[in-house]
């Protein structure tokens, strides 16, 4: 599920990160799904069994808090509207809750896949 990701490459670098912290923050604005109140983690689509899982993982006050910022955007994209300012995701709140739970998961399943084709042979004397 998870994308192969240019962070710690760019994290590592100090420099690097200078320069593309503006770019990031413009390229979140720019998006919009702050203006109606979503966070980064809740675009990642329901569709896979991961994520699902990673869903059913999440604490009910966070997966309440979930569905009520998806239905709040869905009915402000009905109505063509974006939230008042003091209710806009700010990026300080805009922090990742699903992918390190996802990440889990993926990291769960190679173990057990690696488990499953493990072949144990007896010992020669």
């Amino acid at each position: 599920m998870s994308a192969p990701s240019l962070a710690g490459y760019i994290v590592k670098r100090p420099w690097l990160k200078r320069w593309m912290m503006p770019l990031a923050s413009w390229y979140a604005d720019a998006a919009g799904y702050r203006k109606l109140g979503l966070r980064a983690d809740d675009l990642i689509p329901e569709e896979s069994d991961t994520v699902l899982l990673a869903l059913k993982r999440l604490p009910p006050k966070e997966a309440y808090d979930r569905v009520f910022r998806l239905r709040r955007a869905f009915q402000c994209s009905l109505a063509h509207q974006l939230l008042p300012k003091d209710q806009q995701t700010k990026p300080d709140e805009d922090y990742a809750y699903l992918s390190p739970i996802i990440k889990e998961i993926e990291s769960e399943s190679r173990e057990r896949d690696d488990l499953e084709a493990m072949v144990v042979s007896k010992r020669k004397k």
